[in-house]
């Protein structure tokens, strides 16, 4: 089976099967495009894309998956030593840009025409599926993305994501969400992550449904695609659960998926209350992919990722490397087995030898607690969201979960400060939007939580910093502690 199954035909192929930023195509002209510039990448190390949100971008994608080179996608607003570092680390040698526009020194530019016709062999006439004869599938296990991880210290790491991660991925996720080529999917999330790229644009190529990409994630443009599937960040879902009608405007849809950062529960009763229905969330990382979810058919609870998606299996271990229960309590490291997996980190056999146990488990570095129902709540990495003060482990998921209740509260964000006394202290920083103290918040969530996991201290701010998926950059935090 071929990877993007929807361009073998047999779905149906409307001229707006795809939209991308108010850019309308059909299956047949992305098809032909991409074959075109498959026939220009074929053979390359890998292919770097601009990845801005665009038919281009795309095109150049599926173009490069047809060709089985390896495609990497470069934020649209990297800066330029991470630009420099992610093309020579990759080895791309060719960057898709659109016809006309300059690339930089050392690399070659690879301009994407949105209709261009490939020669097809056997006098094919260019319906979907005739690239078959000119580009056979290439294996399960050729890599397909080279996607870089944002880490906390260091150069970021290619993972290298193999074209069967992918495809169990999506098939598991259709399962999971019920997704079919019924469906509309519509979101506006960049198309660099997995979120956006993966699940967003492959998940549609590969389940068959019409695409809506909205270019920016606005309430007003999720409002009017009038789509049945909604993808979003809590940042995203915020906004709309802001914005009354924008958010009745999507009473029609029948899923709402958050992921890429916890969604606050108050955001998610209000989603619930004005929509119908209540968000789903999942769990994923780029090494990963989406590895653990709700269904669309079970039970939606707010502050859980729900259940492992088909064929991944999950555990936890303490710090002692022994199992933690599954009590709904007890913190743990979450680690990982299953196909959907990644192949390793590019040039980093060192990297790859702290990444998995001696077992076979990948260590995903993030802490939560697992449910005698199998539920996962994700607390946060180890790294930043586990504090350990006073001789007890908080999550910090857990504190500003508590914080957000508070009717005056936004958003919170809750890190460890080292402290000479207790090791580290519980530090929230809050977004407020009403009259509220640093003392009542403590109290308050002193009234709601043990003692130990209340804030020793409160900083009042008017923003938290963020990546383009929405999530805290907690290190940032930490430097201001």
């Amino acid at each position: 089976m071929r990877l993007l199954t929807a361009l073998e035909g047999g779905f149906g192929d409307a001229a707006d099967a795809l939209v991308i930023d108010g850019h309308a195509m059909s299956r047949e002209q992305l098809l032909n495009a991409a074959t075109a510039l498959a026939g220009r990448v074929a053979g390359a190390p890998a292919l770097a894309v601009l990845a801005r949100p665009t038919a281009e971008t795309v095109t150049a994608v599926v173009g490069g998956l047809l060709a089985g080179v390896p495609v990497v996608p470069l934020p649209p607003d990297s800066g330029p030593k991470e630009r420099e570092y992610i093309l020579r680390d990759s080895g791309a040698t060719l960057l898709a840009v659109r016809p006309g526009e300059q690339t930089w020194e050392g690399i070659e530019a690879l301009p994407v025409e949105l209709t261009g016709r490939a020669a097809r062999s056997g006098g094919s006439s260019g319906a979907p599926g005739s690239a078959g004869g000119a580009y056979p599938e290439p294996a399960p296990e050729r890599t397909a993305f080279v996607l870089y991880t944002s880490g906390t210290t260091g150069a970021p790491k290619g993972a290298l994501i193999p074209r069967s991660a992918v495809a169990a991925d999506l098939d598991a996720l259709a399962a999971a969400w019920q997704w079919t080529a019924e469906d509309t999917l519509v979101h506006g999330l960049p198309l660099f992550h997995v979120h956006g790229l993966v699940l967003g644009v492959l998940g549609a190529l590969r389940t068959g449904s019409k695409l809506v990409h909205t270019g920016r994630p606005t309430p007003g443009a999720y409002a009017g695609a009038r789509g049945s599937l909604y993808f979003g960040v809590p940042t995203v879902w915020s906004r709309v659960a802001a914005d009354e009608s924008a958010a009745r405007a999507l009473s029609g849809a029948r899923l709402l998926v958050s992921g890429s950062a916890p969604l606050p529960v108050p955001v998610f009763e209000r989603l619930a209350a004005l929509t119908g229905q209540a968000p789903i969330e999942r769990y994923g990382m780029t090494e990963t992919l989406i590895t653990v979810s709700t269904r669309a058919d079970g039970e939606r609870r707010p502050g859980s990722v729900g259940l492992p998606v088909e064929g991944v299996r999950t555990r936890l271990v303490g710090e002692d490397g022994a199992p933690v229960p599954r009590d709904g309590e007890t913190v743990g490291e979450l680690q990982l087995a299953g196909p959907t997996l990644f192949a390793g980190y590019l040039n980093r056999p060192e990297a790859n030898a702290e990444s998995w146990t001696a077992d076979g488990w990948f260590r995903t570095g993030d802490v939560a607690v697992i449910g005698p129902d199998g539920f996962h709540r994700i607390v946060g990495r180890a790294s930043v969201d586990l504090i350990k003060s006073g001789g007890y482990r908080i999550g910090a998921g857990e504190v500003e979960s508590a914080l957000r209740d508070h009717p005056a509260v936004a958003d919170a964000a809750v890190v460890g400060a080292p402290d000479a006394d207790l090791g580290q202290a519980v530090v929230a920083y809050v977004i407020a939007e009403g009259e509220v103290t640093g003392e009542q918040l403590t109290a308050f969530v002193a009234e709601r939580l043990s003692v130990h996991k209340r804030p020793r201290r409160v900083v009042l701010v008017d923003e938290l910093p963020r990546n383009a998926m929405g999530k805290v950059l907690k290190k940032q935090l930490l430097d201001r502690a």
